[in-house]
């Protein structure tokens, strides 16, 4: 098959070899300073089957004899629902606060996903709110392929998929972006005062558009208005040590609703400097205090870099709502926008020494088969799709190491910092968190997911509108 030039014609023993030598015994820290530019991508709301359930090799989907072998409970329609292929451009997942996780999970059957579909909110006027769904009838039992996918596909065959990244926190897009940047999610009382903050798995301090979820969902409105990240975070172990960084924010709308979730409201405006669930940066203490709000910028500098050849040392890029896959934003935007980004780098004087970690932050209520390791009272949560992309990358290869998060901070850590951890009894600034994330026994070592002796990969400059399979499910406005 062929998609916008992309020929997909490579064999299924090529990946199931490539899966078989996937779990690597050690980590080979030796080239790990070739990789100057580290860029993360974070993306929205989806589950690892829904996206690569059936990629070749893979921990897909369970079948036999070419059918699905799973089926999810459907007390509506009194039957259950198996795994189906969808190539609707537009989804309407499930809800997924940490409560919705516990329920998908429930006890390792991984059977609750339709359930929790029927159960959430229908009608929101901000879909991002983490009790709606989209959509009347559930869809969370579907999946996308190749066909509907083809860059992502793409990408996966030529570099490293990981079949087992899972979200660090068995919660929503809040928190998951607080560990993203910070390996912690909490709630604090009081400015530069790191103790001051205690576990928060579903409501760590919130934006003031979000405090009516704060109230039916997981706790008090927060009598400070704003809310204070006074814990450490990576910035601050970047900046004591003089590594560059950026936080690249796309203008556009904003997660957000100010008026009671049950009812139609408007999500907000978001840039650089819009605080909010996915740009948490500004509200940190360390970033404030540091001087470094201006490393949090618009997307387009990011463009501007890549092509000069000026990237900092440490990327992080948020999406906005119509390009993030978030329900309701279309499948196609979001791989034409995250495509868009990887060309950038590619066609730069910086994909050279590049490694480019493209992730999706929660499951978004979609179905996944694989039960989460429970390493503290955060998580693991859900299983999400996870790649390496770099001329360091192994080639065709599947990663089944179990991931999370964590696992960029730790790479970052072992390559800027000498190993440097957000550590509260080394790392100069003492918080309370419950675990130091990065040194858990249990997390692999993204280390592993490169040949730093292998003669570096050129770029793979793929069409940012692919010929696909989707269809348009939804009336534009």
């Amino acid at each position: 098959m062929k998609a916008g030039g992309v020929c997909f014609c490579l064999g299924v023993a090529l990946f199931a070899a490539s899966s078989a030598v996937g779990q690597v015994s050690s980590a080979d820290h030796t080239g790990i300073h070739k990789i100057r530019h580290v860029i993360i991508i974070m993306q929205e709301n989806r589950s690892f089957d829904s996206y690569f359930g059936t990629f070749p090799g893979a921990d897909g989907i369970p079948s036999k004899d070419g059918a699905f072998t799973v089926c999810n409970p459907d007390p509506r329609a009194g039957t259950c629902q198996s795994p189906y292929h969808d190539k609707n451009d537009v989804n309407g997942g499930g809800p997924h606060y940490a409560r919705d996780s516990r329920k998908s999970i429930d006890n390792g059957r991984m059977d609750g996903f339709v359930i929790g579909a029927e159960g959430a909110f229908k009608g929101c006027g901000d879909h991002n709110n983490p009790a709606c769904s989209t959509s009347e009838n559930p869809d969370v039992m579907g999946y996308h392929d190749q066909r509907e996918i083809p860059n992502y596909w793409a990408y996966a065959r030529t570099f490293v998929l990981q079949d087992h990244m899972f979200e660090p926190d068995a919660s929503w897009s809040l928190p998951a972006h607080l560990f993203e940047v910070s390996a912690w999610s909490a709630y604090c009382t009081r400015h530069d005062d790191p103790m001051s903050c205690t576990n928060a798995l579903n409501a760590p301090g919130i934006p003031p558009d979000f405090h009516p979820h704060e109230q039916k969902y997981g706790g008090p409105p927060d009598p400070h208005g704003d809310p204070i990240y006074a814990w450490t975070d990576l910035t601050y172990l970047l900046h004591t040590h003089h590594v560059t960084w950026g936080y690249y924010v796309m203008k556009g709308t904003a997660p957000g609703c100010k008026d009671d979730d049950e009812k139609p409201c408007t999500p907000g405006k978001q840039g650089p400097r819009t605080p909010g669930i996915w740009n948490p940066l500004p509200y940190f203490d360390t970033v404030k205090d540091d001087g470094e709000l201006s490393r949090i910028q618009p997307l387009e500098d990011f463009y501007k870099q890549a092509h000069d050849g000026t990237l900092p040392s440490v990327s992080w890029i948020a999406p906005a709502g119509p390009v993030s896959e978030h329900p309701p934003g279309r499948v196609s935007a979001g791989q034409s926008y995250v495509t868009s980004l990887i060309n950038a780098v590619m066609q730069g004087p910086n994909w050279a020494d590049s490694a480019i970690f493209l992730v999706w932050d929660d499951w978004g209520g979609f179905y996944d088969h694989v039960p989460p390791p429970v390493v503290d009272g955060n998580g693991y949560g859900l299983r999400v799709p996870g790649m390496v992309i770099s001329p360091y990358a192994r080639q065709h290869f599947i990663d089944h190491q179990i991931l999370s998060f964590d696992a960029y901070l730790k790479f970052v850590e072992d390559d800027f910092l000498g190993g440097l951890r957000l550590n509260p009894k080394t790392d100069g600034r003492p918080d309370p968190r419950p675990t130091v994330r990065e040194d858990l026994p249990i997390l692999g070592d993204l280390v592993n997911d490169f040949d730093f002796n292998q003669k570096p990969l050129p770029p793979l400059i793929l069409p940012v509108h692919p010929k696909t399979d989707l269809i348009s499910n939804v009336q534009e406005k």
